[in-house]
């Protein structure tokens, strides 16, 4: 009989101990990040700043996770020190398998560690190591340690751990999981360094079963069919989403140079293609997932008196390609993926860090800043100086990098320039696409791209109906809500509609989940924005910054009278969607 409770880890890393707990509430939130949200509202402190350490730092997974293909994500949910509210951040990698194999569907680390140190949890052991000889060492050489410190379970285990960027606090500080995959949006990286916690092992070291019937395996390789045999996710495979790099740039809708254009000629030299041709050495998958879209690039360098070559692997999608890429003018697929490799060591989010070099580029093209605060001359299209600059960002070298690592406007409020920060909730995604992805990525929960399906919208309709746009928004947020609450790669939405959803729950034991998906899906969405309001949210405290009423898309110049009132009546409904929430206790 499969176990409905939720069975958690609780685990204070002031004293080194932990213990676990089973809770109720399956049918009313399901897993991930319906169960991340319960959980902050039953051990957070929605008062008290993200720097507290009281504050839990939480990773959940769903009831799929294991049984199906692509059920593959973790949430990693916190109060994050970029907005001082709660988010969430969603990653690959091992790390979800591996907790499925430790018997958990969730960990909550609270306190603050006496001195920098790692944990290593598994179904059958417990254990904190001190790890003060790793401060200061970036992501790479700090994950290779970790493997020798922690070495058994090869195989069956994951690696979470921060750099430089995380240690110091940076509000555009990632996760990194198991080298390729993070949790990169607001801050997580951040919200571990504060636990004084430099890595994270989840050893998967028990037995997982699954239903032995036929018809639970005739489902898994329909399934399983879907997702290699069709169309549906072949192209996450082949070129993976670099290949929106050319089709967007094809509508006016890729940032370029801090948003100053959103297309531009000098895309032939880096398309997907280009990326695919050039610098492709291998795919890779998380676990569990068939589709292989993890894209691992290679750069070589020559090292040491002898001049040996060295090359270092570097994976790449489109967003990191846009952030470190057409953002900052480089066209040279080689000179991207160096500038990714500085952030990945530093532990930087790329995205936060690309769009906040492109401000600093622009800011110093204005006089607002000089070299005397950027260290090394910013200009766009040359790359040597965003790697350096990369470095003295996730390193926080110099006052000016320590802050604008808190954000591009923190750095504007002091420097001038807030009118050309290229921010929306966050430094902004790569999707320049028009009014109602602007405005829903400046008040999306996580102020991620795919908290909506806002940059499709704007492709397909050029009208200007806010009722129509803003009920395209709210209607599609519970299957989101929903499918990260199993916790299943967004990228695999078309296969998981609701009724295969329910078919797969009901296979494995959990009927009544399978029953009520509609009401489960609205109570996770409502939750989810009832515990970020207690935290501080408020849509009027989020503002769009004038470069993006200066974009011109396939559609013409924006309309800004129409993004404001996007902004405005979504920011309406979302207050509305907070009321009469029941959260589970």
């Amino acid at each position: 009989m499969i176990r409905q409770e939720f069975r958690v880890l609780l685990f204070d890393v002031t004293v080194g101990r932990g213990k676990i707990v089973l809770l109720g509430g399956r049918n009313e939130v399901a897993g991930g990040s319906g169960l991340a949200a319960m959980l902050y509202a039953k051990y957070g402190q929605p008062t008290l700043p993200a720097s507290d350490a009281v504050q839990p730092l939480i990773f959940a997974i769903g009831p799929l996770t294991g049984y199906f293909p692509l059920m593959s994500k973790m949430v990693c949910s916190f109060k994050s020190n970029y907005h001082n509210e709660y988010t969430e951040s969603h990653a690959g990698g091992r790390a979800a398998l591996a907790l499925r194999f430790a018997d958990l569907d969730a960990l909550v680390i609270t306190g603050r560690a006496k001195q920098l140190s790692c944990l290593c949890i598994g179904a059958n052991h417990l254990e904190m190591k001190e790890a003060t000889f790793l401060r200061g060492m970036d992501a790479e050489s700090a994950g290779k340690l970790i493997r020798r410190m922690f070495k058994e379970g090869s195989g069956h285990r994951s690696i979470m751990r921060i750099g430089p960027a995380g240690e110091g606090g940076l509000a555009m500080a990632a996760i990194n999981v198991d080298t390729y995959r993070h949790f990169g949006r607001m801050g997580g990286g951040a919200a571990m360094g504060m636990k004084n916690i430099k890595g994270i092992v989840i050893h998967g070291d028990c037995d997982f079963k699954v239903p032995e019937d036929k018809a639970y395996r005739s489902l898994y390789q329909e399934i399983y069919s879907k997702v290699t045999s069709t169309e549906m996710m072949r192209k996450y495979h082949n070129l993976g989403t670099a290949a929106n790099l050319e089709s967007l740039n094809e509508i006016s809708s890729l940032p370029w140079k801090n948003l100053q254009q959103t297309s531009d000629p000098a895309i032939a030299s880096i398309t997907g293609g280009i990326f695919a041709d050039d610098t492709l050495l291998r795919n890779g998958a998380c676990s569990g997932c068939p589709v292989g879209c993890i894209h691992i690039g290679f750069i070589r360098e020559k090292i040491g008196l002898d001049n040996r070559y060295h090359y270092h692997q570097v994976a790449y999608d489109y967003e990191p390609i846009f952030a470190a890429g057409t953002m900052l003018g480089i066209t040279n697929t080689f000179d991207v993926l160096r500038i990714l490799e500085v952030m990945e060591k530093a532990g930087l989010d790329a995205m936060s860090a690309g769009v906040a070099l492109a401000w600093a580029t622009e800011a110093t093209e204005r006089g607002l800043i000089t070299v005397k605060e950027t260290l090394v001359p910013l200009c766009f299209g040359e790359a040597k100086g965003y790697q350096q600059a990369a470095d003295y960002l996730g390193c926080g070298s110099t006052d000016f990098y320590r802050l604008l690592g808190q954000g591009t406007l923190r750095a504007a409020d002091v420097y001038g320039g807030s009118e050309f920060a290229c921010v929306l909730g966050q430094e902004m995604a790569g999707y320049a696409t028009g009014e109602l992805f602007f405005a829903a990525q400046t008040l999306g929960f996580r102020h991620s791209h795919l908290d909506t399906g806002a940059y499709s919208y704007d492709q397909k309709n050029s009208d200007q109906d806010i009722n129509k746009a803003v009920d395209f928004l709210i209607d599609d947020e519970p299957g989101r809500a929903f499918l990260t609450s199993m916790v299943g790669c967004l990228f695999a939405r078309s296969v998981y509609t609701e009724k295969q959803l329910a078919e797969c729950l009901a296979i494995v034991g959990f009927a009544d989940l399978a029953g009520s998906i509609p009401a489960a899906s609205e109570n996770i969405r409502r939750l989810r924005w009832k515990v970020r309001t207690e935290t501080g949210f408020n849509p009027e405290n989020f503002s769009i910054p004038k470069r993006f009423y200066q974009v011109k898309t396939w559609k013409g110049t924006i309309d800004g009278t129409y993004l404001d009132k996007l902004k405005d009546e979504y920011g309406r409904r979302i207050m509305a969607l907070v009321k009469e929430v029941d959260t589970p206790k």
